[in-house]
């Protein structure tokens, strides 16, 4: 759901208060970004080896927190989990938001907790919880679905035109989801609620990046990543501590797995791989950047197969085909849009720490 937060206002680039970004459309939501920087001379090997390991994150690290979710949901309560995790990188972002001189005003909290209970508390929360039932692969199939929520939305409010080649994308996209829940409609048990979760937290998280550029979020890229982290995690932890999940946690009883899987989602998925996307924005072509939305789920499927022997079935790769094609046309077709119709808003942007899960 990805990793996946920090948005932007459209107002600030129309009113060229920033000379030295741009809007641009990555990965399906409308981000401000600085224009790439190209390196100098003479640095060209240190660089490609920058730009390698920085894709190695955001491609990998991403695709692979689904698994490490996982496994630290095994022996720690989900919204546990999920609160521990941002309450952590949370902290981690804000310091560092604020040592570069980040003061948040009254009006970038109200936005972060907006934003931090719907991509946060909603989000992840599901998210976490559903992963307790379905598995890692399947997680990350149905959160790629999160481009199809924010084109119906966004055509819902007028901010944005579904072409053919989008319509077709959004057809393929229902035809791969249909794949991977219908069977569990005939099933009994928490599986079918697992998916469903992980439905609604995708639709929760558009939900945001939809509102995103109504809300009064800070301009620093840091800021606007650390507010709805920190807010989704205080949400979390006292979710976790109104159902009980506190007192229902045995401390003693975490696995060294659930432990490392916590501290993976922490110090790669959040700090490392967000890091990684903010750098490569200012140096590669946005477009080239959002192929992670393509990868993470391949990767994650990939891994939940290998390391926790999840079933890689012929309907679970032809879901997977289906829903990464669907995300294509989709790209397409807003693309498509945006050069008849310079004006309209894209619903479709990828923030810094999509904190894909």
């Amino acid at each position: 759901m990805i990793s996946h937060q920090a948005t932007q206002m459209m107002v600030l680039a129309r009113s060229g208060r920033l000379p030295n970004e741009k809007m641009i459309n990555i990965g399906g939501r409308p981000v401000i970004v600085p224009n790439p920087r190209q390196p100098a001379p003479g640095r060209n090997r240190a660089y490609s080896i920058q730009l390698a390991l920085a894709f190695a994150a955001i491609y990998l690290v991403w695709g692979s927190t689904y698994l490490a979710i996982r496994y630290a949901v095994e022996t720690i309560p989900p919204l546990v989990a999920a609160g521990v995790r941002h309450s952590i990188a949370g902290a981690i972002l804000f310091a560092w938001a604020w040592s570069r001189g980040f003061r948040p005003t009254r009006d970038h909290w109200i936005a972060g907790l907006a934003l931090g209970a719907l991509f946060f508390l909603i989000g992840h929360g599901s998210l976490h919880w559903a992963e307790q039932y379905v598995g890692s692969g399947l997680a990350a199939l149905l959160i790629a679905t999160e481009p199809m929520f924010i084109l119906v939305l966004a055509w819902s409010m007028g901010q944005q035109k579904i072409s053919r080649l989008s319509a077709l994308g959004l057809g393929l996209g229902v035809l791969g989801v249909a794949m991977l829940t219908g069977v569990e409609l005939t099933v009994k048990g928490s599986s079918l609620l697992g998916l469903l979760a992980v439905l609604v937290g995708s639709l929760s998280w558009s939900v945001g990046v939809v509102i995103s550029p109504r809300l009064k979020l800070p301009n620093d890229a840091l800021g606007r990543t650390a507010l709805p982290t920190i807010c989704g995690a205080v949400m979390l932890l006292a979710a976790a501590g109104l159902t009980g999940e506190f007192h229902a946690t045995h401390w003693a009883s975490i696995s060294l797995k659930s432990m490392l899987g916590l501290a993976y989602l922490v110090i790669f998925g959040s700090v490392v791989a967000f890091t990684s996307y903010t750098w490569l924005l200012q140096k590669c072509p946005p477009a080239l950047v959002a192929t992670h939305t393509y990868a993470n789920p391949v990767v994650a499927v990939f891994l939940g197969w290998l390391l926790a022997s999840e079933p890689l079935t012929m309907r679970v790769v032809l879901a997977s085909a289906a829903i990464l094609a669907a995300i294509v046309l989709i790209r397409k077709g807003e693309r498509s849009v945006a050069v008849k119709g310079p004006g309209m808003i894209s619903p479709g942007a990828e923030i810094p720490t999509q904190e894909c899960a």
